[in-house]
């Protein structure tokens, strides 16, 4: 069922996480970086429309002002940001560079989507970027939402931007296979959860867990994005970004995901 909305999908949006953006000692994964730009470019040669949310800005700015690392005043995790969103953005550009591909930066807050006027104008950049061919890449603006660096929540900004733009997919990129019906790394037994139609009560009835590393968001977030674009129609799916060609995988039904499905489909 992935398979076949991945390949009949038109508007897809792609958010990338912290953890499957960083190595292990929390640089940026660039390898993995030229990898997500061949698979993009791949789906706009099918005649695909492509958006990506990506986090990572902080550890990007770590990876450049090592000194700072333990750094956790907010003005210093709002500078790193801000170092670390040049970084970002440069990555993304040299290796969709290789594809003659441009990208557009786009920094945006919650407050953007509760102001019809900002709204608009966030729809018809996307617009105007997808139909020109460029791959926008959306990040919260944490310089300046010092909640949001907090919260971490660029699964709620992923789940937004998919509505504004009228997505046909949502793929969340993480650093675990799916939804498990229990924590994985703590019971051998844990079973994937493959197809799910009522993300409330599978909040209601799983084991959370903690969130990783670099990431701020856990399984909680990704469940609540599921419900956002899922009341909307929108089928989300989310699946492992640390496994090599992800996406090339999961259209040729090599790997298994989690798909939350809406009700209606």
């Amino acid at each position: 069922m992935i398979a076949e909305l991945l390949k009949n999908s038109r508007k897809i949006v792609i958010k990338i996480g912290s953890n499957t953006l960083s190595n292990d000692d929390g640089t940026i994964n660039k390898a993995f970086m030229q990898k997500l730009s061949d698979n993009v470019n791949d789906l706009m040669n099918q005649g695909k429309q492509v958006v990506i949310v990506s986090s990572g800005a902080r550890i990007a700015g770590v990876s450049t002002i090592q000194r700072w690392r333990r750094k956790e005043d907010i003005h210093y995790k709002q500078a790193l940001c801000a170092i670390g969103q040049v970084e970002l953005m440069d990555a993304y550009r040299r290796v969709f560079e290789t594809h003659e591909i441009h990208i557009g930066q786009m920094l945006l807050t919650r407050e953007d989507f509760s102001c019809p006027n900002r709204t608009l104008n966030i729809r018809n950049t996307l617009f105007t970027l997808v139909d020109e061919g460029v791959v926008p890449v959306i990040n919260e603006n944490d310089t300046v939402c010092v909640a949001e660096i907090k919260i971490g929540d660029n699964d709620s900004l992923a789940a937004l931007a998919a509505n504004l733009w009228n997505a046909d997919l949502l793929v969340l990129f993480s650093d675990i296979d799916g939804v498990y019906n229990k924590n994985p790394k703590v019971f051998k037994d844990a079973e994937l959860l493959e197809v799910v139609t009522d993300p409330v009560h599978l909040l209601e009835t799983i084991e959370v867990g903690d969130t990783n590393d670099f990431g701020t968001g856990g399984i909680c977030t990704k469940i609540e994005a599921a419900k956002t674009v899922n009341y909307y129609g929108i089928p989300m799916v989310l699946a492992n970004g640390k496994k090599e060609n992800i996406l090339t995988k999961l259209i040729n039904e090599e790997e298994k995901a989690t798909l939350f499905l809406p009700k209606s489909e």
